[in-house]
């Protein structure tokens, strides 16, 4: 029997006066790889961005590991989206990497070089070892996908959170990606994507939360990839969910 990772209820968030995300309550099991799906607009990052508590909440309650994000901080990696990083920022992709380590080092202590050897280990885990000297902004849309997931791997983190990880990258590094995330569930380690190719949703998680503002459906792939419940979430654009096969 799974553990709960991830408690979240009644959960609302708004911006300027209009509500963004309403009323979500949902449980996320330990080891579990789970997709948030939906249209443009539909609220899936600010879902993601309001249980990790970098954004405001105007109502709800989210727990991790049964206790609050301040005190399991150090047990949660973050993964934002590429255009919410400062790509010209002067830093190598060791270092970039290095920065995974820094929540569980003692106050006022520099990474060893134990945590210099176990940052390289993370960049091979991804096939980035031999641009380890590169400046972060000199790789493209794939490669730093895959710094930043090295950096959340260096972090030994037990849960995972990546927003729309695989925008503007390459197949093979969206290859690499989806093995090393399945390889963490495998492992016991829970790993929550914000996504919106519904056409590899199928292979990629095992759960799926559908939302538009509000929970549309929560739960094993099958159960919420049903025509009627696909099409209560995307109305309008439910042709093309037709011409994926939903």
């Amino acid at each position: 029997m799974k553990n709960t990772a991830i408690s979240v209820n009644d959960l609302h968030v708004s911006y300027y006066g209009n509500e963004a995300v309403k009323g979500v309550s949902l449980s996320i099991k330990s080891g579990d790889l789970v997709g948030i799906i939906g249209p443009n607009g539909a609220g899936k990052s600010t879902f993601l961005k309001a249980m990790l508590n970098l954004i405001p909440r105007d109502k709800g309650d989210v727990e991790v590991l049964g206790k609050s994000i301040k005190e399991v901080r150090k047990k949660i990696a973050y993964v934002p989206q590429r255009n919410d990083i400062d790509w010209d920022f002067p830093i190598r992709v060791l270092d970039a990497v290095l920065l995974g380590t820094f929540p569980n080092l003692k106050l006022f202590k520099r990474p060893t070089k134990k945590d210099k050897e176990w940052a390289m280990k993370c960049l091979e885990r991804v096939g980035m070892e031999d641009f380890s000297k590169r400046q972060i902004g000199e790789l493209s849309g794939g490669q730093q996908q895959r710094v930043f997931l090295a950096r959340a791997l260096a972090q030994k983190a037990e849960l995972f959170f990546l927003d729309e990880p695989f925008v503007g990258v390459d197949v093979s590094s969206e290859e690499t990606i989806v093995k090393i995330l399945k390889e963490l569930t495998d492992h016991g380690k829970t790993v929550i994507v914000v996504h919106h190719d519904l056409s590899k949703a199928n292979d990629y998680f095992n759960q799926l939360i559908l939302l538009n503002k509000e929970l549309i459906s929560f739960g094993e792939v099958s159960e919420v990839f049903q025509s009627d419940i696909i099409e209560r979430a995307y109305k309008g654009q439910f042709a093309f969910m037709k011409e994926i096969g939903v």
